[in-house]
């Protein structure tokens, strides 16, 4: 689990929380009607924008902004140059036979070992690559959509209760409370894009960067393999993907 993304989202709402409470009543920021407009307009119009099973595919991709294990990209670098010296001290033929639980590499690898084109494997890998960034991009997507949507139906839901609060000037002692519903339903609105959707969009980029680097070191790698090259030009082609602090024998 990343602890971090649910730390970040259980300290935003336990701050906001907090100032509720020493502001007032934490019922006074409870209102059910003004909870239905913003989150129900919200997922209503999602449901317009985006076709039902794309939707609740989003809040299945949702869960790698918490669960998702990032792969040490050194760990695959390592596994690489050890499949480049088995290729480089026996055959390419060899490499049926190594054990490569990553599924994107053992592909890449399967096909360099039946002698497949360079040309070939280079474009089938990054095909995936591109339908998988495709993919992510789509969920993504969807949570900046439903960002910008909520503070939409929060205005929307403001501009429904001024209109009730203009309609009953004649009893000054109900304008308050009016108002007060009224400006509830900005208040989800904004608490809703600001501490879930958007936030959530940006870590799933960011979780989709982090494969995205992952299968382009494998492309390299295995068309590295393919050419036979040295295991230790292999490994320092591959360590130059990360950042000076991530690589095993250099220092920042």
């Amino acid at each position: 689990m990343d602890i971090g993304t649910l730390l970040g989202i259980v300290a935003c709402f336990g701050l906001i929380g907090t100032a509720m409470l020493l502001g007032g009543s934490l019922g006074a920021f409870i209102d059910v009607p003004s909870v239905c407009i913003v989150v129900g307009g919200t997922f209503a119009v999602t449901f317009i924008m985006y076709p039902m099973g794309t939707v609740f595919g989003a809040f299945r991709v949702m869960m790698k902004a918490f669960f998702a294990k990032t792969p040490n990209p050194l760990d695959l670098i390592t596994r690489i140059v050890g499949l480049a010296e088995l290729a480089r001290k026996e055959s390419l033929v060899a490499l049926e036979k190594a054990e490569v639980p990553d599924p994107f590499l053992r592909k890449g690898v399967l096909m360099v070992a039946d002698g497949t084109e360079e040309h070939l494997v280079r474009s089938i890998l990054e095909t995936e690559i591109n339908f998988m960034k495709q993919r992510h991009r789509q969920g993504q997507g969807i949570f900046k959509s439903m960002g910008t949507m909520a503070p939409a139906f929060g205005m929307i839901g403001t501009l429904v209760g001024l209109v009730n609060m203009l309609q009953n000037l004649d009893d000054p002692s109900s304008i308050g409370p009016a108002m007060a519903v009224a400006l509830l339903t900005t208040f989800y609105g904004a608490v809703l894009a600001n501490v879930f959707f958007l936030p959530i969009a940006t870590k799933l980029g960011e979780r989709s960067s982090e494969d995205t680097l992952y299968m382009e070191i494998v492309v390299e790698g295995v068309i590295a393999i393919l050419k036979g090259e040295n295991p230790r030009i292999v490994n320092d082609k591959l360590e130059a993907y990360l950042a000076p602090v991530l690589r095993e024998n250099d220092t920042p």
